[in-house]
């Protein structure tokens, strides 16, 4: 996702001094945040494996945290940040309520859009039975997984001025030759395992039409895994994410 970085911009990160990525998970975007800023960067995150793997990866410290409750004192960073974190809290306004209290400028949520996703690909079923399943996910999941354009709204409540809302399309393309996570995608579809990681979200929302779903899902994984055989397979993927930075109200 971060191979552009145009969408940080609006970070100052060439001015920070001390940053917290909150929700970090295997540090993906801690690192870019690392090699953008020459002040202080860590990460922090409720889950301690992902904590481990980004350990591992960046080399930057990192520290085990709610992010409703940090464990730092008020003003400690001038930039807090989060990606795709606000849509799977229950409460995404008390966390950004606590991203203000210790930042003493600015805080940053990257948020994906999951209702708008776009789909195009050679195998016909795909792009549909896609929708199904992410609208049955959506409507069984517990919290706002499609926040990425109310975001503005939140940062006001928790007494963020927002500085800039902007929104950009992050594209993901297969095609040959397919690398290894791509063919691990096409595996986990043919096996079903990849709808399996959403099953109980999915059960909530079309009980017993789940288990019709996953056989046409596993029937299109097993299309598209042959058509990867051949080398006739391309996919689209299109992703809106929402980048919103505030300032932290005086």
């Amino acid at each position: 996702m971060w191979e552009e970085t145009a969408a940080l911009a609006p970070l100052s990160l060439g001015d920070r001094e001390r940053v917290l990525d909150v929700g970090c998970g295997t540090g993906e975007l801690t690192r870019v945040l690392a090699s953008e800023t020459t002040g202080e960067v860590i990460g922090a995150d409720a889950d301690q494996d992902l904590l481990g793997v980004a350990r591992d990866q960046t080399g930057l410290p990192m520290v085990g945290a709610d992010a409703t409750r940090l464990p730092f004192q008020d003003d400690s960073f001038d930039l807090v940040v989060c990606q795709a974190l606000l849509i799977n809290l229950p409460d995404p306004g008390a966390a950004l309520s606590e991203f203000a209290r210790v930042s003493s400028d600015l805080v940053a949520a990257v948020e994906p859009n999951n209702a708008a996703v776009e789909v195009d690909s050679t195998v016909d079923a795909e792009p549909s039975l896609e929708q199904r399943a992410r609208e049955a996910y959506l409507s069984g999941v517990g919290t706002d997984v499609a926040l990425g354009d109310r975001v503005e709204r939140l940062f006001e409540t928790a007494g963020l001025s927002v500085l800039t809302d902007a929104v950009y399309r992050h594209e993901k393309l297969v095609e040959p030759p397919y690398s290894e996570p791509a063919l691990e995608d096409a595996a986990r579809k043919a096996n079903g395992a990849g709808l399996a990681d959403h099953e109980t979200e999915i059960r909530n929302a079309v009980g017993m039409g789940y288990d019709d779903l996953r056989a046409e899902w596993r029937a299109m994984g097993r299309e598209v895994v042959d058509a990867m055989a051949e080398e006739r397979y391309r996919r689209r993927e299109v992703v809106p994410f929402e980048v919103t930075v505030g300032r932290v109200s005086e």
